[in-house]
């Protein structure tokens, strides 16, 4: 018996930046068969993806030229322009994905002068590591046009589980800074906690052993949390903010007689003050949002 031969796609991509993230979006293409021209300032980084059958450009006008879909992934928003400057003329009637970290107006600035070009332009913000691109470990948020992000489905879904988040090509980087803001508050917590376990000569290892198990449970209050936000029902018969700014306070303490900081976790009780000084001490801890929202 014998099988049709799998068809080859007919997209052509170019990846532009191979950096670590990079180097890995352009292999993802190669091994799904894509015809795909990289290019990078330091051409060597090429080298091995040229091995496996990516073709080289020498230019990055060249390398916009040879792809329908363009895949930017460098240092930052500033470099991105630097790059496509002299490669202007090439974007007319391409598709461009930036997938470079940024913030928000840098990315409306960018899609603007994109579609200016007569190219159409799609924001992303990548979540994974280098080598779980691809994986059901990764996705990508993705923001601008609804069209493009429609048009190249099975192309993002190489990359990662793809998500669109709106057409403001800034809200990628929105989303982004939400999450990594969830992220290091994160990190924030485990440091203060290493240091408060290194004062009793307890290893970092050991108290992180009990750590993780106890955000993964901590985690759990976060989504009913949400929806108290949305709502703005802080209704609490249980954890108000009273009772966790009293518990917050006496760890401050224990820790300050430790002879550790409390740096890190000072402004999270000022929040809570806050809060219970404007009379909102018996509702939910949620309600400390309040403290940081801008007026609306």
């Amino acid at each position: 018996m014998t099988t049709e031969p799998a068809q080859q796609p007919t997209v052509s991509v170019t990846v532009i930046g191979l950096g670590n993230l990079g180097r890995v979006l352009a292999a993802a293409f190669l091994e799904q068969g894509y015809r795909t021209t990289v290019w990078n300032r330091s051409p060597a980084k090429a080298d091995d993806l040229v091995a496996r059958g990516a073709n080289r450009a020498a230019t990055a006008a060249e390398a916009v030229a040879a792809g329908e879909l363009v895949i930017v992934c460098v240092l930052d928003y500033d470099t991105v322009r630097q790059v496509l400057t002299p490669a202007a003329d090439a974007l007319r009637g391409r598709t461009l994905i930036n997938l470079t970290s940024g913030t928000p107006e840098p990315a409306r600035e960018l899609a603007a002068w994109v579609t200016g070009q007569g190219a159409e332009y799609l924001d992303g913000a990548v979540y994974a590591v280098p080598q779980t691109i691809g994986t059901p470990d990764a996705f990508v948020l993705y923001s601008g046009s609804s069209a493009v992000f429609e048009t190249y489905r099975e192309q993002l879904n190489l990359l990662g589980a793809p998500t669109f988040v709106g057409t403001d090509p800034g809200q990628a980087s929105l989303y982004d800074i939400a999450l990594l803001s969830g992220m290091y508050g994160m990190f924030a917590g485990f440091f203060q906690s290493v240091a408060i376990a290194d004062s009793a000569q307890v290893k970092a290892t050991d108290i992180t052993g009990l750590l993780v198990p106890w955000l993964n449970a901590a985690a759990a209050a976060l989504p009913g949390f949400a929806a108290e936000i949305d709502s703005g029902d802080y209704t609490t018969a249980t954890s108000n903010l009273e009772i966790n700014a009293v518990g917050l306070t006496n760890m401050l303490t224990a820790t300050k007689a430790q002879g550790v900081g409390v740096d890190l976790l000072t402004p999270l009780q000022t929040l809570f003050e806050r809060q219970i000084a404007q009379g909102h001490g018996a509702e939910s801890l949620s309600r400390a949002i309040e403290s940081l929202r801008s007026s609306r």
